[in-house]
C-alpha cells in the first residue's frame, strides 16, 4: 500500500512552563493510500488539535509531518496556501457553509478558485452530488435543507477538488442518529469509490 500520510513524534504546547498544556504528546501515525481511519476519544483528548496541526491551521512544537513524502510543517506562505487549497479537504462539525451561496455555489467554491473552467465545474459538482445524494438541493440556499443536508453539502466542497487527504471534525456530531448514519454510509462509498483518504476524529 501507498502511505500517505505519515506522523512522527509530534507534539503540540500552549501556554509556557508556568502553565504547560499538553494538547497532543509524542504522536505517531501513518496511514496508507484510499485508507478510512477513525481517531476516537474522550472530549479535550486533543482530537481536533490532532486535526489542526495535520490541516496546518496550527503548528506542531515539535516533530515532523509528511503528506506524500513533503514535510508540510517546513512549509510557508504560498506554498502552505497551494497545500492548503489542493491536496486537503476539511470536513467541519458546524458545516461552515456560506449562507449567501447555494449549495451548488458552495461546493463550486473550491474549484472557482484554482479558476477551473464552468463546463467542468458544473461536471464534477453534479457527479459529486449524485455520490451524496444531495442533487435534488442544489440550488436551495443553507437555511432552506437540513443539518444531514448541510453536512453532506460540506463533504461534497471537502472532496470536489480531488484531495489527497480528507480529514473529518466530528462530522455528525451535529447530526441526529439517522442523519449520522446516512452521511458515514455516503463517506464509506466515497471511500471505496474514488479511493479518497479520509481521517475522521470522533
Amino acid at each position: 500500500m501507498e502511505n500517505i500520510l505519515t506522523i512522527e513524534n509530534i507534539s503540540k504546547y500552549y501556554g509556557n512552563k508556568s502553565n504547560l498544556t499538553k494538547a497532543i504528546s509524542n504522536i505517531s501515525l501513518n496511514i496508507n493510500k484510499g485508507d478510512f481511519v477513525a481517531i476516537m476519544g474522550a472530549s479535550g483528548s486533543g482530537k481536533t488539535t490532532l486535526l489542526n496541526v495535520i490541516s496546518t491551521i496550527d503548528k506542531v512544537t515539535s516533530g515532523h509531518i509528511y503528506v506524500e513524502g513533503l514535510d508540510i510543517t517546513k512549509l510557508k506562505g504560498n506554498n502552505l496556501n497551494k497545500f492548503r487549497r489542493e491536496e486537503l479537504g476539511f470536513i467541519f462539525q458546524d458545516f461552515n457553509l456560506l449562507d449567501t451561496l447555494t449549495a451548488y455555489e458552495n461546493i463550486a467554491l473550491a474549484l472557482q478558485i484554482q479558476n477551473i473552467k464552468a463546463k467542468i465545474i458544473d461536471q464534477r459538482v453534479q457527479e459529486v452530488a449524485g455520490k451524496l445524494g444531495i442533487s435534488d438541493i442544489l440550488n436551495r440556499y443553507p437555511c432552506e435543507i437540513s443539518g444531514g443536508q448541510k453536512q453532506r453539502v460540506s463533504s461534497a466542497r471537502a472532496i470536489i477538488t480531488n484531495p489527497k487527504l480528507v480529514l473529518a471534525d466530528e462530522p455528525t456530531g451535529a447530526l441526529d442518529s439517522r442523519s449520522s448514519k446516512i452521511l458515514l454510509e455516503r463517506l464509506q462509498k466515497l471511500n471505496q469509490d474514488y479511493q479518497t483518504t479520509i481521517l475522521m476524529v470522533t
